[in-house]
């Protein structure tokens, strides 16, 4: 039998994975200890695998036009753990790319000094910030498809020290084995896969342990029965997941139970109830008590629409949704109190409204009366895509508005909220999972004069549920601070 003789190829991987395994650790110790997140170029690195860390900076050639050098990210990584830094989201795509162009060589050819100064300066804001720790509680109330994902992370996010942190969930008792299955449901799910980490159960004291958190376990029928405050939770922010209270006056039944201070609705707020799109209004959170985190699409084609209006104009336009199927639909045709939802969704394309792009104007004014909008329910679990037919009032070219949007995701004060992407293979599934509130499909930009079309996908539960977490770190105080320090979108 022949040698095996390693191909340089193989060997190449070997060292790249060896590598990316000695960075887990480092990751994890920013995040414990100094509530730090790590991306690279706006994909997070949370609970990185070697491979995942791998694919990450493959990734980076979308942007510099190479794959991005383990090595380069190892020592900015290194140094990191050095500095005393406070609760932020670290590129270290960024920092790498921008001291190899400033300084002419890569961060792990460099001097370490002039490394920790480069660093230290970029990071400034949070280097011996000083900040007191500062922690939030947070109550789920309801656990549904957006309640389980809003627990999985915040349970991701959670550090020893400062931020949001996940005390008890609120539901309604199913049964004697109810608190079983809602272990069983945190742990696995058919559409995001298994939970990152460990779930037991002390049934004695209605408790779920996860990943060392412990999640109280609240039974009630209505939010006027629960005493917060006897189990410790104070100052809590509520996020309500149910849907059953969706204006003012519902929705203030939280706020006179002991314990509660703020509260945020995961559904378009009805009344005047102010409706928030994080990274476009969320400053009009502050001072309120009650906030809605509006819909998935309206979270999704906000963002889009704002920088193509900032740029463009809008006159008016029609956004179409193709969305997928939501657990109000029936499985089998059966009677439904809305029209054409009691089709079986499984086996049908299910014509229905949408208030999503008159819902656009409550987070940019600007674009009140400007749109319409309907929705298509489509038989698939996750991902949705809304399709925005615009007319301009300057005339714009194909290759100019992706370039422009290209530039949005990478570098400007939206990357979170507007992602992008060109593949002539991408399908729906492909999206499952993505942090952004939107995905621009650059290769269906259609451009004729005054004339635009975008198509913008999402993943309307894990997307979503992302911009709802954003949105409830910045009512607590501690929304991460996003280094190094993004371009305002006039300026791209």
């Amino acid at each position: 039998m022949s040698e095996f003789i390693p191909s340089p190829v193989h060997t190449e991987f070997t060292e790249k994975l060896a590598l990316a395994e000695r960075m887990i650790p480092l990751i994890g110790q920013l995040h414990r200890e100094n509530n730090v997140d790590l991306s690279v170029f706006g994909r997070l690195l949370a609970h990185p695998s070697p491979i995942g860390i791998i694919k990450s900076h493959r990734h980076a050639r979308r942007i510099t036009d190479e794959e991005l050098s383990l090595e380069a990210t190892f020592a900015v990584i290194a140094q990191l753990t050095q500095l005393n830094l406070g609760t932020a989201s670290v590129d270290i795509g960024r920092l790498a790319s921008d001291f190899a162009e400033e300084t002419g060589t890569t961060p792990d050819r460099a001097e370490v000094s002039e490394l920790r100064r480069y660093l230290a300066k970029e990071l400034a804001p949070v280097v011996d910030s000083g900040a007191t720790p500062h922690r939030t509680d947070v109550v789920l109330y309801g656990f549904g498809r957006i309640g389980r994902l809003l627990a999985r992370l915040l349970l991701q996010r959670e550090s020893l020290q400062r931020g949001v942190r996940l005390r008890a969930i609120v539901v309604r008792k199913n049964g004697e084995n109810d608190l079983l299955k809602r272990a069983d449901l945190l742990r696995r799910d058919s559409v995001h896969g298994p939970f990152e980490g460990t779930v037991s159960v002390d049934t004695d004291n209605n408790v779920l342990w996860a990943n060392g958190t412990a999640i109280q376990v609240i039974y009630s029928n209505d939010p006027s029965e629960v005493d917060y405050s006897a189990y410790g939770i104070k100052d809590a922010v509520v996020v309500d997941n149910t849907g059953k209270w969706r204006d003012e006056e519902g929705l203030a039944k939280h706020l006179g139970r002991p314990g509660v201070a703020k509260v945020v609705l995961t559904a378009p707020g009805k009344g005047s109830l102010t409706n928030v799109v994080y990274g476009i209004n969320h400053e009009a959170a502050a001072g309120k008590d009650i906030v809605s985190a509006a819909s998935c699409t309206t979270n999704a084609i906000t963002p889009v629409l704002k920088v193509i209006n900032d740029r463009y104009g809008v006159v008016h336009g029609h956004v179409e949704t193709a969305h997928s199927y939501t657990n109000d639909q029936n499985l089998i045709d059966n009677f439904h109190k809305g029209a054409r939802r009691g089709r079986a969704a499984g086996l049908n394309m299910v014509l229905t409204e949408t208030g999503a792009a008159k819902a656009v104007a409550k987070a940019l004014p600007e674009l009140e009366g400007k749109l319409t909008g309907n929705a298509i329910r489509v038989p698939t679990p996750d991902v949705s895509m809304a399709v925005l037919n615009l007319t301009l009032e300057k005339p714009a070219e194909r290759d100019e508005v992706n370039e422009y949007l290209k530039r949005i995701s990478l570098v400007s004060e939206l990357r979170q909220q507007i992602d992008y992407v060109e593949s002539p293979e991408v399908v729906s599934n492909d999206f499952v999972g993505s942090t952004h509130a939107g995905v621009v499909d650059g290769l269906a930009t259609i451009a004729d004069g005054k004339n635009l079309v975008l198509y913008v996908w999402y993943d309307n539960e894990f997307g979503y549920s992302n911009q709802v977490v954003r949105l409830v770190e910045e009512i607590a105080g501690s929304r991460p601070v996003v280094l190094p320090e993004r371009v305002k979108v006039a300026d791209v």
